[in-house]
């Protein structure tokens, strides 16, 4: 009979609107970044935030003990960079060449890529200049109740060369983060892809 041979419309849509799905499914989860690297991305933005600021309240107010509690934070915020510094690094070899977005030019990544190594680079440096820096003023430096290690002896003429180094870097390092945000809005508002939204978190379910 004439009614055995068809199929319902409904049945017949979802057959084949179900690839279509699998496809898109598919790709949003290949242009998304492992959950791990998101958290330490923004652990480490949150974290130079805040070590920035506490330095700059501290030039700001009086009271010795103040001063003391406020500079004391900024170096534990700045350890806290230099040890996600460390986590990312082993994390990055384990995952290996992660998968891009986009349909760039290969001049705009290579200077995504130069960019990248270079703040990779200076979350090495700024922290241990600052360890340095305690250092060579004489002041131990601790963290979470331990004290570390000297990187420098005293030395005075020193801790004014690296408390320069340690001002320079930071400005470095403030407009190479502004030229990461102004790439990631480009990539978000002009291209339109999906390189900025891989990274939030809460783009992650």
């Amino acid at each position: 009979m004439e009614w055995q041979n068809k199929t319902p419309p409904a049945a017949n849509d979802e057959v084949l609107s179900t690839p279509v799905t699998d496809e898109r499914n598919e790709a949003e989860t290949k242009v998304m970044r492992p959950r791990s690297l998101v958290v330490l991305h923004w652990l480490t933005a949150l974290f130079l935030a805040v070590a920035a600021a506490l330095i700059l309240i501290r030039d700001e107010v009086d009271g010795r003990a103040l001063r003391l509690w406020l500079l004391e934070g900024h170096r534990h915020f700045g350890l806290l960079v230099l040890l996600l510094f460390a986590v990312r690094v082993v994390l990055r070899f384990r995952l290996g060449k992660l998968p891009g977005e986009g349909n760039t030019s290969a001049l705009i990544r290579l200077a995504a890529g130069t960019t990248h190594m270079a703040l990779y680079a200076l979350l090495l440096v700024q922290p241990l200049l600052g360890w340095a820096l305690s250092n060579a003023e004489g002041k131990p430096v601790h963290f979470l109740g331990i004290t570390l290690p000297a990187l420098v002896a005293s030395d005075e003429n020193l801790a004014d060369s690296l408390t320069t180094w340690h001002q320079d870097v930071a400005w470095v390092l403030l407009a190479l983060i502004t030229l990461h945000m102004g790439a990631a809005l480009w990539h978000h508002f002009v291209l339109r892809d999906r390189t900025l939204r891989m990274m939030l978190p809460e783009r992650r379910r």
